[in-house]
């Protein structure tokens, strides 16, 4: 029996799905999804807000702000009313609106930005109205998820270790790609392991983390408009991306056993399956992170309007593509 008093106190570390009967690729999924918080974002909150009590920047008077596409913003609306900070999340109009409630259930302050810096997509109006916050209010405390090396540090000490612990012979490791910080801890960590562990980034198509062209992304999560500051590339030995409409086909393919996943897990498990595929990568021990639940996105992923509006009806019926691969280290060889 587990009692705890605060909710950020409670985090399943070792639930794994095996989605080899759906997919017919072995696949182990890490589910981050079960805590109060709903996503693997609690644990890079909860590190960046500890480190900054720890230093003294976030103090009682403090408002803590952070620009968020929504799973990080609910995990510090959370921490903050468990601790009794005000919070502020800078969103934009890609964010979920049951994401947008909760953060507000939980007493969060949600600024939807609208605009578009030139340049700089939707993220780059989001961080100017966050430096606007903290100029004009010296009480706002910025974690700035994007360069905080505490969002990092979170998964080399805790999502890292929980998938060595429970897979000492881990062959090929995928995690999804945003601000990198659970892709760095864990790249991080299995550099230095006592055995070689691919680590595949995986990416949404129209992102420009790992370079290329922007283009439109509308599943908040995975992905980004500039390349992520806490991203060293050295770490990483491909990167895989994946078209929107294939996370969908991803996400409702799970749906129908069962799982109900979020975009981002739809994202991770696409570009998995289609590496395992084209490879052939039999008897390989292989992990995914899925990072988040569907809930929130009934209203998006698995509302056949929305899909049909922004994609057609492809996504609905056609079946999957394989996305693309691009290598980001010399690696062109045997794929371990």
């Amino acid at each position: 029996m587990s009692v705890i008093t605060v909710p950020q106190a409670f985090d399943e570390e070792e639930l794994y799905v095996d989605i080899e009967r759906i997919f017919g690729q072995a696949l182990l999924l890490k589910c981050e999804g079960f805590n109060f918080a709903g996503s693997i974002k609690l644990k890079a909150a909860a590190e960046m807000v500890a480190a900054a009590e720890r230093d003294g920047s976030l103090t009682a008077d403090s408002v803590l702000v952070e620009s968020s596409s929504g799973n990080l913003g609910v995990a510090l609306s959370m921490i903050a009313a468990s601790k009794g900070y005000r919070f502020v999340c800078v969103t934009d109009s890609r964010c979920n609106l049951a994401t947008r409630l909760m953060m507000e259930a939980l007493g969060g302050e949600v600024h939807v930005v609208a605009g578009r810096e030139a340049g700089g997509g939707l993220l780059g109006a989001r961080l100017d109205h966050v430096r606007r916050l903290c100029a004009r209010d010296d009480r706002y405390v910025w974690l700035c998820q994007y360069s905080n090396p505490g969002n990092w540090r979170a998964h080399f000490r805790t999502t890292a270790p929980e998938i060595a612990r429970s897979f000492p012979r881990l062959d090929v490791l995928f995690v999804g790609a945003g601000t990198t910080g659970t892709l760095m801890g864990c790249a991080r960590y299995f550099r230095n392991w006592h055995r070689p562990v691919r680590m595949v980034a995986v990416d949404t198509v129209g992102s420009v983390a790992f370079g290329g062209d922007p283009g439109r992304r509308m599943i908040p999560g995975l992905g980004m408009s500039m390349r992520p500051p806490l991203l060293d590339e050295s770490y990483v030995d491909e990167v895989v991306r994946v078209e929107e409409a294939d996370t969908i086909r991803a996400c409702r393919r799970l749906a129908r056993s069962g799982f109900l996943f979020g975009g981002s897990t739809g994202t991770v498990v696409s570009g998995a399956i289609g590496w395992l595929e084209r490879h052939g990568t039999h008897g390989l021990t292989s992990v995914a992170i899925a990072p988040d639940l569907g809930e929130r996105y009934l209203d998006t992923v698995y509302q056949d309007n929305w899909v049909q509006d922004l994609y057609g009806d492809d996504p609905l019926d056609a079946p999957r593509r394989h996305p693309q691969t691009a290598t980001s280290r010399s690696s062109m060889d045997s794929p371990l």
